[in-house]
């Protein structure tokens, strides 16, 4: 059967360009519209110009780019942005702004990390529409919101509203690096009148648990929520439906599953393991080796997960963030 495959379709073995060579052996002064026989092939030069037109616009179609599914960056290997960045403050994309995703990510305006040196100070920005949030990941500091200053330090995170006036200064010996991450706000969505000084919470005093509809086998420190929640240690966002840390003992899982409306981020801060992202037919999820640095970004609606490693003493910690991306039909 497989030979028989392989051999020529004689009823197809036809050169469509030698078939119409015609069009260029025929006599000058020949009038528009006409139909030339060379043999026995008929050709009218209208029906050239319309399979032309429609080549075309396939070849259109076919280059035309699909947003993505799921995203996989490695955090060490990634470039800081020349156009993003300043003498002071070097900013490093990984998803959104400055990074290939460009603006192709519904809710998520930009995820990446803001390195600044000793006595470095960033220049303060406000942005209108847009919520952030800020994860200390190394060093300590100062945070400006509006017209005060507050001091920050590793494992520190802390949540801007939008139209507050806010920048970094790194008033420590060593490096400051600060996870900034921004969601875009809809312009249907009312704005409620900002909170005059932040909440800065620190990581390590947040409860660790186990999240119901979850295995055991992971645990979650849930850290910023919408303005509607009671159980983060946050609860003031407008888009972001989660920010959270997770905790995977060996051989542990957060089951693959996925969001119908929203987006999501993980970053994996230490261990190693199998990262789930994307999916088959009947539900077999797609697997990809996970390390520290890794960051993956899904899609709504597409699977995401992740495994441990089964062995011994084996840990794991990823940082993720959801966010609200409304359906279609769905009014925001």
């Amino acid at each position: 059967m497989r030979k028989q495959e392989m051999k020529t379709n004689k009823t197809k073995d036809f050169d469509w360009r030698q078939r119409n060579l015609v069009l260029y052996n025929t006599a000058v002064g020949t009038q528009p519209g006409h139909v030339f026989a060379k043999g026995n092939s008929v050709f009218n030069w209208k029906s050239l110009l319309i399979a032309l037109l429609i080549s075309s616009s396939c070849a259109f179609a076919q280059e035309r780019k699909v947003n993505p599914t799921w995203l996989h960056r490695y955090v060490p290997a990634l470039a800081k942005s020349t156009d993003l960045s300043s003498a002071a403050c070097k900013y490093k994309p990984i998803f959104g702004e400055g990074d290939a995703s460009g603006d192709s990510l519904p809710s998520v305006a930009r995820f990446g990390e803001e390195t600044l040196d000793h006595q470095a100070s960033c220049a303060p920005v406000q942005r209108q529409r847009q919520e952030e949030i800020y994860f200390v990941l190394e060093g300590s500091g100062n945070l400006q919101y509006g017209e005060r200053t507050y001091p920050i330090r590793k494992n520190d995170f802390t949540y801007i509203p939008p139209a507050i006036k806010h920048s970094l200064a790194n008033n420590s010996s060593g490096q400051l690096l600060v996870l900034i991450m921004s969601f875009k706000i809809k312009p249907s969505i009312a704005l409620a009148q900002p909170s005059t000084e932040p909440k800065i919470i620190n990581l390590d005093n947040v409860k660790e648990q186990p999240v119901e509809g979850h295995p055991t086998s992971v645990l979650y420190k849930l850290m910023v929520g919408p303005k509607s929640g009671k159980r983060d240690s946050i609860d003031d966002a407008y888009v972001v439906t989660s920010l959270f840390w997770m905790d995977f003992a060996p051989g542990g899982t957060n089951f693959p599953h996925h969001h119908e409306t929203a987006e999501e981020i993980y970053l994996v801060m230490d261990g190693e393991g199998t990262m789930v992202a994307g999916g088959g037919m009947d539900g077999i999820e797609g697997r990809h080796p996970a390390k520290a640095g890794d960051a993956y970004y899904f899609r709504q609606n597409c699977t995401v997960g992740f495994y441990n490693e089964k062995k011994a003493g084996a840990k794991a910690h990823i940082l993720a963030v959801r966010s609200w991306v409304p359906l279609p039909n769905e009014e925001d």
